[in-house]
């Protein structure tokens, strides 16, 4: 790295994907706001075409509350400053060239200026369509990696990925790149991704011939998906489609310079643009949105239970370090880089219900009725075993009465018994998906990360307090309960 990164940045012209979602818009908030002399930023979005993307960088990027501390340095003359800096491409990752016409002006100047490809794009449902996800997680990372490659000036390709990559693994585990076809578990059956894309297909296939509907094809889909990732150890149709997608780029990376960032559970902004900014409610957040609502009776973990977030803001720092330190590395692997907080600040998912509980009891939410949302401390279930069990004895008994009763009664209670039906299922769909991340046994090790932070810090104070990332400097009380929690209930709940 020569100079400090702020410096590093200057003129350079950064390609970003995923910018729509909640980590690529923090990220090119920071950018913008540490470097306002980037040469440019093009965002590729989703768009039938160009004049949907710009609006969808309107709706769904600048105008955020996010870009309040940009705006109000800029006043009058930010949207000037956000056209002369970004502009929005019509493009898919889904596709080769992101779809854009074969020797196009557009792409061959994108060719010659890029600098440097940051991928964000991703599909994060741990349940998706296995289609869908191989198309964005597996073959778009893929796409993303042949697009860098024939960027003439690249200096980075920065894939973000999650670590969670390394499914349900206990023990200290490494910044290490996946290699391709290895499986997490001793299934005779091997792993090869142009197999999966081809079974994708046929079952796609299979499905449209036998003219089933919409949502009978999509949940079909869904449970193809999670039954693939299974047969090879991983958890979900997610993370099994991010971990192949690490693999392609890792196979054919060749010389190019790749970094592979893993954040852990992503939460909001600690310090910037400003503290507790987030959007949708995500992982830990439905859990914390329904004890605010006075609909959490009891709360899934232990004391031995760790937790592994890390705020928004310190994933974004931590992926600019990351292209800058590394810029132009020659070597056959992916660099590596696991951001968490699991090894140096573990956070206790038993303090999570607290600092819930002890924030509503002070902030309690203002129901429909117009009178404060009664909250009451959850009752902590330990294990899966006990929670099915309580879940049993406390809703599908008495739902097996009801059942009773509504048969005697020639179908009375039918509607409240299908209602109960799908609340049960629902809840039980949401803590088995998140199950192996709240009984998670590994922690991640962040060796590669903190030579990163290390070399940051030789640059001297200014430059660390700029990108900070050490999630050291966490402290989880402060945070759950004057950041993240008020965040969540003002920009999420609303």
């Amino acid at each position: 790295m020569n100079g400090n990164i702020v410096e590093s940045l200057e003129n350079k012209t950064i390609l970003v994907t995923g910018s729509t979602g909640f980590l690529g818009k923090v990220f090119v908030e920071k950018l913008l706001r540490a470097q306002p002399n980037l040469r440019h930023l093009y965002l590729l979005l989703r768009a039938p075409d160009q004049e949907s993307a710009v609006e969808r960088l309107h709706t769904e990027v600048t105008s955020k509350e996010l870009f309040r501390v940009l705006k109000a340095k800029y006043g009058a003359k930010f949207n000037t400053f956000i056209s002369e800096k970004v502009t929005a491409i019509a493009g898919d990752i889904a596709l080769e060239n992101f779809g854009l016409e074969k020797d196009s002006d557009l792409l061959n100047k994108l060719f010659k200026e890029v600098d440097i490809v940051a991928n964000f794009a991703a599909m994060t449902k741990f349940i998706e369509r296995y289609d869908v996800a191989l198309k964005i997680n597996t073959k778009g990372a893929k796409n993303v990696l042949d697009f860098a490659k024939k960027c003439v000036k690249l200096e980075m390709l920065v894939h973000v990925s999650t670590a969670y990559v390394c499914g349900e693994s206990s023990g200290i585990i490494s910044e290490k790149p996946l290699k391709m076809g290895a499986t997490l578990n001793q299934t005779s059956e091997v792993l090869d991704i142009e197999v999966e894309l081809k079974l994708m297909q046929n079952r796609l296939e299979e499905l449209k011939a036998l003219q089933v509907s919409k949502s009978e094809e999509t949940e079909a889909m869904e449970n193809f998906g999670l039954e693939r990732a299974k047969t090879f150890g991983w958890p979900n149709t997610y993370v099994f489609s991010k971990s192949m997608g690490e693999m392609l780029i890792g196979k054919y990376g060749g010389n190019i310079p790749v970094a592979i960032v893993r954040p852990t559970i992503i939460t909001s902004t600690y310090k910037e643009p400003f503290p507790g900014w987030s959007e949708g409610v995500r992982t830990i957040d439905a859990f914390l949105v329904a004890g605010a609502k006075g609909k959490l009776p009891c709360f899934l973990g232990n004391a031995e239970s760790i937790l592994d977030v890390v705020p928004g803001d310190m994933v974004a720092n931590a992926v600019i370090v990351a292209m800058v330190v590394n810029a132009n590395h020659q070597s056959s692997d992916p660099l590596v880089y696991q951001v968490c907080s699991s090894q140096t600040s573990p956070l206790s998912s038993v303090r999570l219900r607290d600092y819930a509980h002890s924030y509503l009891l002070k902030n309690p939410l203002i129901g429909k009725d117009g009178k404060p949302v009664n909250v009451v401390m959850p009752i902590c279930i330990p294990t899966m075993d006990s929670f099915r069990k309580y879940i049993f004895v406390k809703y599908m008994l008495p739902l097996k009465v009801l059942q009773l009763v509504n048969v005697v009664l020639c179908q009375y209670f039918k509607k409240t018994c299908q209602v109960m039906n799908r609340k049960i299922n629902r809840v039980m769909q949401l803590v088995e998906v998140h199950e192996p991340y709240i009984f998670f046994k590994g922690k991640f090790d962040d060796l590669n990360t903190e030579r990163m932070r290390m070399a940051v810090k030789a640059n001297g104070t200014d430059e660390a307090n700029t990108f900070y990332c050490d999630p050291k400097c966490l402290d989880w009380d402060d945070y759950f309960v004057n950041i993240h929690i008020p965040g969540l209930v003002k920009y999420v709940m609303r």
